[in-house]
């Protein structure tokens, strides 16, 4: 899909990247998350944008759904160009949201993944204070009325950046059970909260930023230890872990 703006975007997060210390602290994290929770075997980045996790991951495959030099291929993901059970995990940071038919990804998620491979995803949460937050300073859509495993036909004025915010949260909170039901080899095992305070001090993917670079671990280490009690009320990003059933070897197990 060729979109100038788009493109732009994505180019300006690439430059904001490198400018910004505090930026890349977040990510690092988000990236450590990545490392930890992924199971051995090839990894799928599902919207690459500015390719940073190239730089943390070099043997992952990066795609997104625009023409970036620095990314490995094109792909939607609704409909995505490789064969069944080719990777062991995918990754992805604010992708969810964007995704106009939520269960089309799932689909295509669970036929490219191996037996036991994993979804691994870092997206925004709505809680009281981060719904205010979001929805005074961020220009994205928050609908928590959307169904999002609902079918309709695809708009075909749909921009990459057109999105809902509160999807990842409709999605692993209110429509769980949903989820379980329409993909039942695809099990939840990890949803939980991140970010508090860095994440929107550091003003994210924007120009601006309210916290140095050198404040960001020990403001992490902090968010650790009250994320628990916090997180339901302020946090600003789920942290979601879902394992493709194997059913193989759970068979082997209960002979």
């Amino acid at each position: 899909m060729n979109d100038e703006k788009a493109d732009k975007t994505l180019t300006a997060h690439r430059e904001l990247w490198a400018k910004k210390p505090a930026l890349r602290e977040i990510y690092t994290e988000y990236f450590n998350l990545f490392q930890q929770c992924s199971i051995k075997g090839k990894i799928l980045e599902i919207g690459g944008g500015g390719g940073n996790l190239k730089g943390f991951l070099s043997d992952s495959i990066s795609v997104d759904i625009v023409s970036l030099p620095w990314l490995d291929a094109i792909a939607d993901a609704q409909i995505l160009p490789f064969r069944d059970q080719s990777f062991s995990n995918i990754v992805m940071v604010d992708v969810l949201h964007h995704i106009e038919h939520p269960a089309q990804f799932f689909f295509e998620a669970d036929r490219i993944l191996i037996p036991g491979g994993r979804i691994i995803c870092i997206e925004p949460a709505i809680t009281p204070i981060s719904w205010i937050f979001l929805s005074l300073f961020h220009p994205e859509l928050i609908n928590m009325k959307q169904k999002p495993f609902d079918e309709f036909p695809p708009d075909p004025a749909r921009k990459p950046f057109d999105a809902n915010q509160a999807v990842p949260t409709l999605i692993f909170k209110q429509y769980r059970k949903k989820l379980q039901e329409q993909f039942p080899d695809l099990k939840i095992i990890t949803v939980s909260y991140l970010d508090l305070f860095a994440y929107p001090l550091s003003g994210g993917f924007r120009p601006w930023c309210l916290v140095p670079g050198r404040f960001v671990k020990p403001i992490l280490k902090m968010e650790k230890m009250l994320i628990s009690v916090m997180g339901p009320f302020m946090a600003f990003r789920l942290f979601c872990v879902v394992e493709k059933e194997d059913r193989f070897n759970d068979k082997n197990q209960h002979k």
